[in-house]
């Protein structure tokens, strides 16, 4: 039976960490965000992130952005320093039409850098990405 169970796989929706300057403290913050490079919109989009390693491990922290619209991006949340050296990791779920799909995003740790820097699709801004 399972076998008979399609599961799509998902495309040009992506996670990226991006290092922006704070207008108001004059700092470098490390910031996630959703992108979604399709021509259709993304209805309920459900985000569990959390940070762990073989020692340590975060809160979950959820997110929902109800409506994220074709060649769009979001914001999701402020990464503290101290969670890049950890494993970074963003369970996806949302409805494009009347289809749910969900996707695991996963940045490893210390992967998170400024050497690692490239140019984010649609953001035109630094960045690191998972596809």
């Amino acid at each position: 039976m399972r076998k008979d169970i399609e599961i799509p796989e998902v495309e040009d929706v992506f996670v990226a960490v991006v290092q922006e300057q704070h207008h108001e403290y004059k700092t470098n913050d490390w910031n996630a965000y959703i992108i979604n490079n399709k021509d259709v919109d993304l209805d309920t989009v459900l985000i569990a992130s959390k940070g762990y390693s073989e020692t340590k491990i975060t809160p979950v922290m959820r997110h929902t952005i109800k409506l994220l619209p074709a060649r769009s991006y979001a914001k999701i949340e402020f990464m503290q320093n101290d969670v890049l050296a950890l494993n970074n990791e963003f369970k996806v779920t949302f409805f494009e039409g009347n289809q749910m799909l969900d996707k695991t995003y996963l940045f490893r740790k210390n992967t998170i850098n400024t050497k690692a820097l490239q140019t984010i699709p649609l953001m035109q801004l630094k960045g690191i990405l998972v596809k």
